[in-house]
């Protein structure tokens, strides 16, 4: 039986959940210490663990006799351009490998279909790829994109090319945004074996939303990265003091 995160894990993982998900939003004050130890059933020292993380990573801030506030994202577009997995690995001074573990066309699900703007049905393009930087496995992805938007897409070298790459640079499109939402979750056996993993394993799990600049969604991506090997890069910055 795989055993569960430990509560602090659990507690930190929900926060920044809410805060990547823009539930709570940069300047929102947490819930108090106190709140937080009632909803997560949690000691107050566990609950301490957690925020102070989050402080150490500059994710959020205190203000002595108020409480704690998110801190506001740093906003720089030209600095910070929208990436996928390679060129976020070379980035972080590593070189991206792909293995393509399943490649085909399917229906569009009643769900896929509407977070894509679809008719139930529509062809999409289904990828499942193992991703590995510096020759270790780092994330399993499972991508949706919209057939009609790149038709023969699987014909071309989805390993040995970037997938952002091949939209912009073949099919001419031009990715405007992303949103991202977070949490973790525990490996099954077969991501524990393809990311090479003992059980019981953490991973931390982002489900990426790419739109063009028309508007249109492109891509919807689930990622399942190893927590031991991967780090979510997010950059804050104090905001002012709430009146």
């Amino acid at each position: 039986m795989q055993q569960k995160l430990p509560v602090y894990q659990h507690i930190q993982a929900q926060l920044m959940a809410k805060i990547v998900g823009g539930e709570l939003a940069a300047g929102d004050q947490l819930p108090s210490q106190r709140t937080l130890c009632e909803q997560y059933q949690a000691s107050h020292m566990t609950v301490r663990r957690a925020i102070d993380d989050l402080l150490a990573e500059g994710v959020i801030y205190a203000i002595p006799g108020k409480g704690l506030y998110v801190a506001a994202p740093k906003q720089d577009a030209e600095a910070h351009p929208l990436v996928g997995f390679s060129e976020d690995m070379a980035q972080r001074g590593m070189h991206a490998s792909t293995r393509l573990l399943a490649a085909e066309l399917v229906g569009a699900s009643t769900s896929m279909a509407q977070v894509l703007e679809l008719a139930v049905g529509a062809p999409l393009v289904s990828l499942r790829r193992l991703r590995s930087a510096a020759g270790q496995p780092m994330a399993i992805q499972i991508s949706f994109l919209p057939h009609a938007r790149c038709p023969g897409l699987l014909d071309h070298d989805l390993e040995q090319h970037s997938l952002f790459g091949i939209l912009r640079g073949f099919y001419g499109l031009q990715l405007a945004r992303s949103t991202t939402a977070v949490e973790t979750a525990l490996a099954d056996e077969q991501q524990a074996a393809l990311l090479q993993l003992p059980l019981p394993a953490a991973l931390l799990i982002t489900e990426q939303l790419t739109v063009l600049n028309d508007g249109q969604p492109i891509e919807f991506v689930r990622s399942a990265y190893r927590g031991d090997r991967y780090r979510l890069r997010l950059e804050h910055h104090t905001a002012s003091s709430p009146s």
